[in-house]
């Protein structure tokens, strides 16, 4: 049976308001905090949440690291201060393939000297309480998959961000974009349409959520992209 069109409602954007950037003392933890992604590709997602925060349902990122781009959806969702507005990460903390010994993201600062295996959930602990976020963030420690397995309810922003394999970026995409609700969001970033220029998994699971038919493009800024869920088909 054809299922019905989604309600237009749904799918229009929840706050045509202007969105403001995070306040300044935010932005400078951003940037304080050890990671990988650039202010200006910061600031994009922090609208990209801003924005998804007006549907009322928790925004989540898969790849926490040391909470760099945490800061940006928990200061989206304490601005917006709705209930049930609040940032999800999910990360196992050990570090994906480009950060173990040998690669080029290896940071021996981040070992346990206990264990001898990268831990950045202290380090995540430390950029929160620095940020003064703690309240507005729920961290969730595990694998992706099995996470995602265990959620069952919707979400207004979905943030893929965590290894940049085929098999763990095609795991992260199976796993939580179904739970966009209608008229969220779906960010992903590190896409490179050029080999050259990076890694090719992300890119291809944003083509392939663009080819479901289940999304539409809204926003691209360098290699972030944004899109809304406008249909079905997943």
């Amino acid at each position: 049976m054809e299922l019905p069109p989604p309600d237009p409602a749904l799918l229009a954007p929840p706050d045509p308001a202007p969105l403001s950037p995070p306040a300044p003392d935010l932005l400078a933890a951003f940037e304080a905090a050890p990671g990988f992604m650039p202010r200006d590709e910061g600031l994009a997602l922090h609208a990209a949440a801003a924005e998804a925060a007006g549907l009322g349902l928790p925004l989540l990122e898969v790849g926490t690291y040391c909470g760099r781009s945490t800061i940006l959806l928990a200061a989206a969702a304490r601005a917006a201060a709705r209930p049930g507005v609040v940032a999800v990460t999910v990360d196992h903390h050990r570090g994906s393939e480009e950060q173990q010994p040998g690669w080029e993201y290896h940071d021996p600062g981040l070992v346990d000297p206990a264990t001898g295996l990268t831990d950045t959930l202290p380090t995540f602990r430390r950029t929160l309480y620095a940020a003064g976020l703690e309240d507005h963030v729920v961290a969730v420690v595990g694998r992706s998959p099995a996470v995602a397995a265990l959620w069952n309810r919707p979400l207004g922003l979905v943030f893929v961000d965590g290894g940049h394999t085929d098999e763990h970026a095609t795991a992260d995409y199976e796993g939580w974009a179904p739970h966009v609700a209608p008229g969220g969001l779906l960010a992903v970033h590190d896409v490179f349409a050029d080999p050259a220029e990076g890694g090719q998994a992300p890119y291809r699971i944003y083509r392939r959520a663009l080819d479901s038919g289940a999304f539409t493009q809204t926003a691209a800024h360098r290699s972030l992209k944004v899109l809304r869920r406008t249909g079905t088909g997943i």
